[in-house]
């Protein structure tokens, strides 16, 4: 009797390893998909920005520096291989300087009447909006995650299998504060 006790207890103990471990296998691959739809967002975003530096570059003469701090984040973010934290700081800063770019539209009226601007600033504010929601999913995501790394007894499956927490998405201080245009 005492055999089948201790058999059973293996086997719960077994199951619930597996349970465990498949659990943060898939919260795991959640937040890698969740990651690589921010990534998707920003390639649109990529995309979009030669074009919108195109149209102001024709109205805008002051703006070299604002022009040329975003093409040089819209390459850097595009192209160079950076860690995941590193490529959060690049997008948070090419988001400041898009915001910027829009802001330019208030001094020069004819840019402001600019039917390609304006198509392109209304693409962008729907990207950024997605990249928002993305962002916030991601967030989420890796809530969840880390949470159940956090867990018990998960923990214990987490802590043996190497499982690390994910990194928030944030959004930095100078993000948060309201867009300044200086001539």
């Amino acid at each position: 009797m005492g055999f089948y006790i201790g058999g059973g207890i293996i086997v719960l103990f077994i199951i619930i390893w597996i349970v465990c471990y498949n659990s943060l296998v898939k919260y795991q691959n959640w937040v890698e998909e969740s990651w690589y739809q921010i990534k998707n967002q920003l390639k649109r975003r990529y995309d979009l920005v030669p074009n919108l530096v195109s149209t102001v570059k024709g109205y805008t003469k002051h703006e070299q520096e604002t022009l040329e701090r975003v093409i040089q984040l819209r390459n850097q973010g595009a192209t160079s291989e950076q860690s995941r934290s590193e490529e959060m700081e690049t997008n948070n800063q090419l988001s400041q300087g898009i915001r910027q770019l829009f802001a330019l539209r208030e001094d020069y009226p004819e840019l402001k009447a600019n039917q390609n601007f304006l198509m392109l600033q209304e693409e962008l504010t729907g990207t950024e909006n997605k990249i928002a929601y993305s962002r916030q999913l991601y967030n989420k995501t890796v809530r969840e995650y880390n949470t159940k790394i956090d867990s018990f007894p998960s923990n214990i499956v987490a802590s043996l299998h190497n499982f690390q927490k994910a990194d928030m998405f944030r959004v930095p201080p100078q993000e948060q504060e309201n867009v300044k245009v200086e001539f």
